[in-house]
């Protein structure tokens, strides 16, 4: 029932895409867009239940044009309330409605294993590229450090899989790379004082 009224939902907010893009051109540009990120995701699942596919595609094409959608009505809004904690947090309320639905959707039909696949084709692998290099930059980690290093990436996944582009979702990540390092120096550990 909640995957059904999850589609309805998007379907109703995309309409307004369409209704609003005069450039179909543009508009069909961004519906390949998706339907090629949509077909990657559904390659990493190799679900075998067609209607099962079929679903969890609608369910992911729904989001990015929901997230469009959201992004077109609300970064503007979000740059005026810069700095004003309260109403940033009022607009980014309804994106964390669209993040829970979405996962609540995904989950009717998906495993949590197979849902942190779909976050991590949403976020371009970032999570795991990201730690590989941490780990390797700084060997004599701990399981405890590493642990950390990966539930923050795991945070940052779960904003950036809500940016509005490729360029937002790396912003996000850049930014908790910065937290990561600012732990590591709490912990000891400085790029400067590193070995060679």
């Amino acid at each position: 029932m909640k995957k059904i009224l999850f589609i309805i939902l998007f379907a109703a907010i995309s309409g307004r895409i369409f209704a609003a893009d005069t450039d179909s051109a543009e508009e069909a540009k961004y519906t390949k867009s998706i339907e090629n990120r949509t077909a990657e995701i559904l390659k990493v699942l190799a679900l075998a239940d067609t209607n099962k596919a079929a679903t969890v595609h609608d369910i992911v094409i729904s989001q990015y044009r929901a997230l469009r959608a959201w992004h077109d009505e609300n970064d503007a809004k979000l740059k005026m309330a810069k700095g004003d904690t309260n109403a940033t947090a009022q607009i980014r309320g309804s994106l964390k409605q669209l993040h829970d639905h979405f996962l609540s959707a995904l989950a009717e039909d998906l495993s949590a294993e197979q849902i942190e696949q779909v976050k991590d084709k949403m976020t371009y692998g970032k999570v795991e590229f990201t730690f590989k290099g941490y780990v390797a930059q700084y060997p004599d980690l701990t399981d405890s450090q590493k642990a950390e290093i990966l539930r923050m990436l795991k945070e940052a996944r779960e904003e950036a899989m809500d940016g509005g582009s490729a360029a937002e979702k790396t912003a996000v990540f850049q930014r908790y790379k910065g937290k990561i390092n600012n732990y590591l120096s709490k912990q000891g550990i400085h790029p400067s004082k590193k070995e060679t």
